[in-house]
């Protein structure tokens, strides 16, 4: 009986593993508008529609600072070339104001596009595919009541680790899914400062930011099929060890492995900076 738990407690941590790789993939495919039905999706574009307001003040006043640090006198802006390079931002930065929304929805799809063609290359599945081998399965279940109590501490050791570095990678996708919403709800703002000369960077900077945080998506993905490799060739157990040994062997590969990817996961943000160089 008191095998049997412990095979049980090795299972459901493999399993709670499997379940939240499986999970994550539904998350990176999933876009901001189905999220939870859609409920903080609508929220954010009422928030994105009232600031526009705002962003169209800004706008006029990023216009003029601009107007006011390129040129030195009024004559300057005769000049039909200047006007016209004036107008033209101008007119750039209004458009990308009234269609903020819709251009970061463009730049999501793109990079989703990305994501759905390094799964579909790539041929692996997200279900993790961990099992508790059947030779450790035997050596647990031949294991006296004595020789069972130190089996108990390292299968709770380790399917407690297991089940903490899962939650560790589920916020780290969670956290993204904030960051996309947040930026959607206050596009209109920086995108107002393409309007000025000395501004534009805020706006520059804004969409790299948002591509930068659609792009860790890609990242976290390319990081879950390398680790997909690496569960494929899980230890085999050794048939001269105790059990103990046995499980505390195959236990420390898979959450070594599990700590790899935590750290890829959590360094996804800083590769795509260093990508794109923001």
């Amino acid at each position: 009986m008191g095998t049997n738990a412990i095979v049980e407690i090795l299972n459901k941590a493999l399993g709670t593993w499997s379940h939240y790789l499986a999970l994550i993939w539904d998350l990176l495919t999933t876009s901001p508008a189905e999220f939870k039905d859609g409920a903080i999706w609508n929220i954010m574009v009422n928030i994105h529609s009232g600031i526009k307001g705002i962003a169209y003040g800004l706008l006029v006043l990023f216009f003029v600072v601009g107007v006011m640090k390129t040129t030195t006198n009024f004559s300057e802006l005769k000049r039909p070339e200047q006007a016209l390079k004036l107008f033209l931002r101008f007119a750039i930065a209004k458009g990308a104001v009234t269609y903020s929304m819709d251009l970061m929805q463009a730049i999501f799809r793109i990079i989703q596009g990305i994501m759905h063609q390094i799964y579909a290359s790539s041929g692996t599945v997200f279900d993790g595919n961990l099992e508790l081998p059947n030779a450790l399965r035997d050596k647990i279940s031949s294991v006296g009541f004595f020789d069972s109590i130190p089996l108990w501490l390292v299968s709770l050791i380790g399917a407690l680790l297991v089940a903490v570095l899962s939650c560790v990678i589920l916020l780290t996708v969670y956290s993204r899914f904030f960051k996309l919403y947040m930026y959607t709800a206050i596009a209109p703002v920086p995108m107002a400062s393409l309007a000025g000369e000395g501004t534009t960077n805020i706006g520059k900077q804004f969409i790299k930011g948002y591509a930068g945080v659609c792009l860790q998506g890609a990242i976290i993905i390319l990081a879950c099929i390398i680790y997909s490799v690496f569960a494929t060739s899980m230890p085999t157990v050794d048939a001269s060890a105790s059990a103990t040994s046995a499980v505390w062997s195959y236990l420390l590969e898979l959450i070594v492995n599990l700590l790899v990817l935590v750290g890829a996961i959590r360094m996804s943000d800083r590769i795509i900076h260093e990508m794109i160089g923001m």
